[in-house]
């Protein structure tokens, strides 16, 4: 973690800025210089609020008391007693985090973890054509960007982040899963912040960034229009919002794959891994050879767990899309 993350950074809950403890410091190679950054923290918010710093990176779901409790024992004196408050007066709120959340930080983490950051394309695109899709889906040009400060609300891998700030834009990355944690060690460069977080929980500033996208994360949340609503305050004034979304198809297989992901997208993450690895898998490899398609072994796999694993996979149609924009005063 940087030190000028600090000033983007918000309490996912009672939206107050954040002060930090900081237990251990590291340095990092970015932009082709070593600089001191943050390795371990505490960042303590009101309300009695508290998230740890890990591995350089900023734990901010609202459920990370528990998922990172070994280390906050560690590193917070009164651990138990700051958690037993919080649970006091926000049970229902952790409970209601937890029971959501699980299954998809577990789900993504899985998918993530295979993927090759030295040789792998992400969703057919290498680094040319990642920047080429996001310059289209934001309507902007490298040029235009400049200047402009970027929240990426559903980052996945990360690798489209250094790629913006390659060229000099800086953005705030967020994941759900401890995927970012690969995407944090790949980095070079410093103006890409990588944290954790929850879309429906965004912990960063509001009314602030030029640009919030969110390409393929918010149909994969318990509600999409309401993760949709939760991101949209952090658009500044005259700011644009983009999302991506997953759209209804009269189509055999992608039907077909829907119902099967219905029945098998609750068994054993592990489980699934296999399941589909020595069925679905061998499948699409022929398929996709025989239509020419290159992806290696790796992409395919990604690609069949993103559609399967996840515990929540909606699909919107346009006008229902376009109605949640109409709703908050957005123009095209």
């Amino acid at each position: 973690m940087q030190y000028s993350l600090l000033e983007f950074l918000r309490c996912p809950v009672t939206r107050s800025s954040l002060e930090i403890s900081i237990n251990k410091k590291s340095t990092k190679i970015l932009d082709g210089e070593e600089i001191e950054v943050i390795e371990e923290a505490v960042l303590f918010a009101a309300e009695g609020w508290f998230y740890p710093v890990i591995k350089g990176i900023p734990r901010l779901n609202v459920e990370a008391i528990y998922d990172y409790a070994d280390f906050l024992r560690l590193a917070v004196s009164d651990y138990e007693e700051r958690k037993k408050k919080l649970v006091e007066k926000y049970s229902a709120l952790l409970g209601l985090v937890q029971k959501k959340n699980r299954r998809t930080k577990e789900s993504f983490a899985q998918e993530w973890a295979i993927y090759d950051y030295d040789s792998d394309k992400t969703w057919d695109a290498d680094a040319d054509g990642m920047l080429a899709r996001f310059l289209k889906e934001t309507d902007e040009t490298i040029e235009t960007l400049t200047g402009k400060i970027i929240f990426d609300a559903g980052c996945g891998n990360g690798f489209l982040n250094a790629l913006l700030a390659q060229k000099g834009i800086t953005n705030i990355a967020m994941d759900f899963s401890n995927s970012i944690e690969k995407a944090y060690d790949q980095n070079q460069f410093s103006r890409v912040h990588y944290i954790q977080g929850d879309v429906q929980f965004p912990p960063v500033l509001f009314n602030y960034f030029d640009i919030v996208h969110s390409s393929g994360v918010l149909i994969a949340t318990n509600n999409t229009e309401l993760s949709f609503s939760c991101i949209e305050p952090a658009v500044k004034k005259g700011g644009k919002l983009s999302v991506w979304l997953y759209h209804r198809r009269n189509d055999f297989i992608h039907n077909l794959f829907n119902a099967i992901r219905k029945v098998t997208s609750r068994f054993p993450l592990r489980f699934q891994y296999y399941l589909y690895q020595f069925t679905i898998f061998p499948v699409s490899f022929i398929i996709k050879r025989i239509k020419g398609n290159k992806q290696n072994s790796r992409e395919m796999m990604i690609d069949i767990l993103d559609w399967f694993t996840p515990e929540f996979r909606w699909e919107h149609d346009h006008e229902e899309a376009r109605s949640w924009f109409d709703k908050r005063n957005y123009k095209n």
